[in-house]
């Protein structure tokens, strides 16, 4: 899964650095960005949160109970209930643009011209919601045969139709940004499509089963209101934070979406997989009643991600602004641009170990079909989130949104925990502190390493792609090195077992 996610990301990427060639960082790509914010949100919700997190228990639940032709049935019955619905909310959703660009985007109202083409935008990507759903409903079924290389791989069609729609369209179309909305469109419906010949070749199908009093169904329905909402509560944030942006400088909203956009390289990446990796392990213990495997899957789960994500946490702090130059700083994106998104970039930085820590949290807790706890939890982390980016948007403008996020993420991430022990009395919670101790030691070394190796007028150039290229790759390399032997010397455990696997494959190879 981390695979095929870091093949998504990259493509995301390039995407972001093909946008940020052909539409700067002004008013036109704040349109876009304001409007994309819908269909983006819908994606992390649907495409990497409620809709499997819901769906994946039921189903392995009706799998192990009920038998294969039962859990096919359901299937076929939720894929008739998304069509039904969901196709209502995206007429619903194009039908009442104008309120929703109104209410994400409310400094737009100011420019009639600016208003007017977000709406249009937002009309454009609206049913991009039911594709993702249905794409999401596949892959939910596909993680139950234990098959994640193909769905996680899925949203990188949506990158590459993209970028295929930019490169070769952008300069037919009477408004060029249009043709990015088209794309991501195109790109949903890509993004379903692509997984269905695994779907149809392990025993589903996509007949029409209109049977909406399914028991099954009910149970998921009742588990996926509350997922969506303790699952949204990052999003959520991040469209405060885009209402807010909108009274700030122009560019803000440019800024914080391609800062947000680097963060969510690890997030997604490790955070995103081992999530949906983890649940359906962690459903079947929680179906057996042996709480004692979960507690030990979630530590696992946890530290593991934490000595991946934490490295990277750091590293973005510290070459925030070579990796901003490198990435985007071309055409109409500036350096101005580029310091504007690295000063957004080392504030949100500081809330991924908490974010991909959410992530495995909630699904322990949807893996035991505890959806209430995350959205309790969810709420505080929301007005904890409003609170802040109030009081900080003024001092550090949109610096201050992108802290407001981190912090409160670190809220949510600790009263997550804090019930999630109290419900199973016990996580390992003393070795996951020391095993987060040693990678932070380690981290710092390796970010310290860094941060002196790159140096220098260089980062605030435009071009010299080869170079920059070459010189962030080998100071890269070199922090993964300075990082596995600061984690030797520190005697992390989960180095160990990386270590230990790597050994053990290689043997295994050789023999």
């Amino acid at each position: 899964m981390s695979l095929a996610t870091f093949i998504s990301r990259i493509l995301g990427f390039v995407r972001d650095m093909i946008f940020a060639v052909y539409f700067g960082a002004g008013g036109m790509s704040d349109t876009f960005f304001a409007a994309f914010r819908i269909p983006n949100l819908l994606r992390e919700l649907f495409a990497e949160g409620s809709m499997s997190s819901a769906f994946i228990p039921v189903l392995t639940e009706y799998r192990r109970k009920h038998g294969e032709e039962e859990a096919r049935r359901l299937v076929k019955v939720t894929f008739s209930f998304i069509i039904v619905v969901v196709g209502l909310i995206c007429l619903a959703g194009v039908f009442f643009s104008p309120a929703i660009v109104t209410a994400i985007a409310p400094g737009f109202l100011a420019s009639p011209a600016k208003f007017s083409l977000t709406v249009l935008l937002t009309r454009i990507m609206f049913p991009f919601l039911l594709f993702i759903s249905l794409a999401a409903l596949v892959m939910g079924a596909l993680n139950t045969k234990r098959i994640f290389f193909i769905p996680a791989l899925a949203p990188a069609m949506l990158n590459v139709t993209m970028i295929i729609s930019i490169v070769f369209f952008e300069s037919r179309a009477e408004k060029p940004i249009v043709v990015a909305a088209i794309g991501v469109l195109i790109g949903g419906f890509v993004q379903f499509a692509f997984q269905l010949p695994a779907f149809f070749k392990n025993g589903y199908s996509l007949g029409v089963d209109p049977h909406f009093r399914h028991p099954g169904l009910k149970r998921m329905s009742l588990l996926l209101i509350p997922a969506t909402f303790g699952l949204a509560v990052n999003q959520i944030n991040i469209i405060v934070s885009n209402v807010l942006a909108s009274y700030l400088p122009e560019g803000s909203i440019t800024y914080l979406y391609y800062s947000m956009r680097l963060i969510q390289f690890p997030i997604g990446i490790f955070g995103v997989a081992m999530g949906m990796a983890v649940l359906p392990s962690l459903s079947e213990h929680a179906v057996r009643g042996d709480y004692q495997k979960l507690r030990e899957d979630f530590s696992f789960a946890l530290r593991l991600l934490f000595f991946i994500s934490v490295p990277s946490m750091v590293g973005l702090i510290a070459l925030r602004e070579p990796i901003v130059n490198l990435l985007f700083q071309r055409g109409h994106f500036d350096y101005a641009a580029t310091r504007g998104t690295a000063e957004a970039l080392l504030f949100y930085s500081l809330g991924i170990w908490s974010i991909v820590g959410v992530r495995v949290i909630t699904t322990t807790f949807y893996s035991m079909q505890d959806t209430r706890t995350p959205v309790k939890i969810a709420v505080v982390g929301m007005l904890s989130n409003l609170l802040f980016s109030i009081i900080l948007m003024g001092p550090l403008k949109h610096s201050g949104l992108a802290l407001a996020n981190a912090l409160a993420s670190w809220i949510n991430f600790s009263l997550l925990f804090y019930f999630l022990r109290k419900k199973l009395q016990r996580v390992d919670a003393s070795r996951i502190i020391r095993s987060f101790l040693k990678i932070a030691v380690a981290s710092t070394v390796m970010g310290i390493s860094g941060r002196l190796l790159l140096q220098g007028g260089l980062w605030e150039k435009s071009g010299h792609g080869l170079e920059k290229t070459l010189y962030f790759g080998a100071t890269a390399l070199f922090c993964v090195l300075i990082y596995a032997a600061a984690s030797h010397v520190l005697k992390s455990d989960e180095m160990g077992y990386l270590a230990e696997t790597v050994r053990s494959r290689f043997r295994g190879g050789k023999r």
